[in-house]
């Protein structure tokens, strides 16, 4: 089983390995270390929660080439990364090539804690949403196609009569239709059920899947 309070440390120095790895086992959380960037992306081919930590210069393999290997292979563990004296315009760099903070050293305890505990949220939060959103999109593919062209007349504003006469129904059959749509996506309102219009239309131009319509 995974944990969310799991946090990933990369270092090639053992000694700030075992550091940081006191610090965070002091505070609760679960540590996994490695010395090797490679080792990481051994271990990322397995699903991972939690955050990562990681040395942004090591030999053979930045943290920063180690983190955009990770990303590449679908894993999305926001990342901090600690940077030494000078190295300011690495951590610019690695900030914009999606890590979520840096420190420098020599870091002091509470600023690590912070970091990690604000990594934890956003991973939670991130994963929160993506259940949402599968939840949403499965419960669309439960729609026939005149479901889903009841749902997106209905989320565009349209009236019952309205859709009635688009489609060339009865206003009987539409309000069917449109009660089956509401009880399938488990939408309990009309703001609800835009909402998850709004997420389906998101996921159609992301990931190629069926718009609305």
């Amino acid at each position: 089983m995974v944990s969310p309070n799991k946090v990933f440390v990369v270092d090639d120095e053992e000694s700030v390995v075992s550091s940081i790895r006191f610090i965070l086992e002091s505070e609760g959380y679960e540590v996994e270390s490695f010395t090797d960037p490679r080792d990481m992306l051994d271990r990322g081919r397995q699903p991972l929660t939690g955050c990562l930590v990681t040395d942004i210069r090591m030999p053979g393999m930045s943290g920063l080439d180690m983190h955009e290997r990770l990303r590449a292979s679908g894993v999305s563990l926001p990342t901090i990364v600690v940077t030494g004296h000078g190295e300011v315009t690495d951590a610019v760099r690695a900030l914009k090539a999606g890590c979520v903070d840096f420190i420098q050293k020599p870091w002091s305890n509470a600023v690590l804690l912070e970091c990690v505990r604000s990594a934890i949220r956003m991973d939670q939060d991130h994963r929160s949403l993506r259940e949402e959103r599968r939840g949403v999109l499965e419960r669309f593919e439960q729609l026939t196609r005149r479901e889903r062209q009841v749902m997106a007349a209905v989320v565009e504003g349209r009236l019952n009569k309205q859709i009635a006469s688009e489609l060339g129904l009865s206003h009987k059959t539409i309000e069917v239709h449109r009660a089956h749509v509401m009880s399938k996506m488990a939408a309990a309102s009309l703001a609800e059920l835009v909402r998850m219009a709004v997420t389906i239309e998101a996921a159609a131009g992301t990931e190629g899947s069926a718009a609305l319509r």
